[in-house]
């Protein structure tokens, strides 16, 4: 428990406590440094407290209610009124036959709470006209639903598919990283909410290497699979996006949990579409005046 936890012995009170976070997630929140998530698959239990906690503060309704099929998940994806998703990903062995002795770990079902990736080369807010998307005071993206014209240019440029574009008000929605509560001092909802601690908020470099050192525990224990993804150098941290300030500890294939094993940024790709364009539109010119003086040649 942190000392400061003495001087608040009462349950009702007065107001906000001051710098509550370092309370709840030890970390002091102060502008000017680099925050996000640190998602530890293997102690995920399914629970989806994130996704009721994420839309509880930010007043978000339900989406796809019902059952959908696909295991345990109602949600089914993130979408302009989901922020949080659970993914439940059942496993088989060999054939498609399921297992009858079970590695450590979930080996039955991998579990992940998805969320906007935050990044440092944030595709979305390059491709954003109107500078709706910005960058925070705590190196977070979040979209301004008054400035956004709801052209969903931030859509595709998105490698993860997390933002959408809201049918009811046609403006783009995804994750803020509970910027209203970080400027409050207080821990993301989501982090808060999470029993098991597999939602780890804090200061990224030191996430990171909390993270190499869970890592390292994993693999000493027999998960020799457990990796890291969105750090720097590791897979999703491809394509000149520099790192994820949202990243996870996985123990299978990227594309298993539904995130793309090598993502880019597309701004990367501009550059190359240009050039194959302007040597189309040359060869055509080149092509073009070729048949017309052969054309004129024949009349001589």
């Amino acid at each position: 428990m942190h000392p400061r936890a003495a001087d608040f012995p009462q349950s009702d009170l007065p107001g906000v406590i001051p710098h509550e976070s370092e309370l709840t997630a030890g970390v002091r929140i102060e502008p000017g440094r680099s925050y996000g998530f640190f998602t530890d698959t293997t102690v995920c239990i399914g629970c989806k407290a994130c996704e009721v906690a994420c839309k509880e503060w930010n007043n978000l309704p339900a989406d796809n209610l019902g059952l959908t099929g696909h295991s345990y998940d109602n949600t089914g994806a993130l979408s302009a009124n989901t922020w949080r998703h659970v993914a439940f990903v059942e496993t088989s062995g060999c054939g498609g036959v399921r297992d009858t002795v079970e590695a450590p770990f979930q080996s039955g079902w991998l579990m992940m709470s998805d969320v906007c990736k935050h990044c440092h080369n944030a595709p979305c807010l390059e491709a954003c006209p109107t500078g709706a998307l910005f960058k925070t005071e705590f190196d977070t993206v979040v979209v301004q639903q008054d400035i956004c014209n709801g052209c969903g240019y931030c859509v595709p440029a998105c490698p993860f598919g997390v933002v959408d574009v809201s049918p009811v008000d046609g403006k783009a929605h995804k994750c803020t990283l509970c910027y209203d509560r970080l400027k409050g001092g207080l821990e993301p909802a989501c982090a808060k909410a999470c029993p098991t601690d597999s939602i780890q908020f804090g200061e990224l470099s030191v996430l990171q290497a909390r993270a190499e050192e869970r890592v390292a525990v994993l693999h000493e224990r027999g998960v020799p699979g457990a990796y890291l993804y969105g750090t720097p150098g590791a897979p999703g941290a491809t394509g000149d996006l520099g790192h994820l300030n949202a990243f996870f500890l996985l123990t299978a294939r990227p594309e298993v949990y539904n995130l793309p094993a090598a993502p880019t940024r597309p701004a990367n790709r501009v550059a190359p579409s240009l050039a194959s364009g302007l040597a189309a539109v040359a060869g055509l010119a080149v092509a073009a005046a070729f048949l017309l003086g052969a054309s004129d040649r024949r009349r001589s």
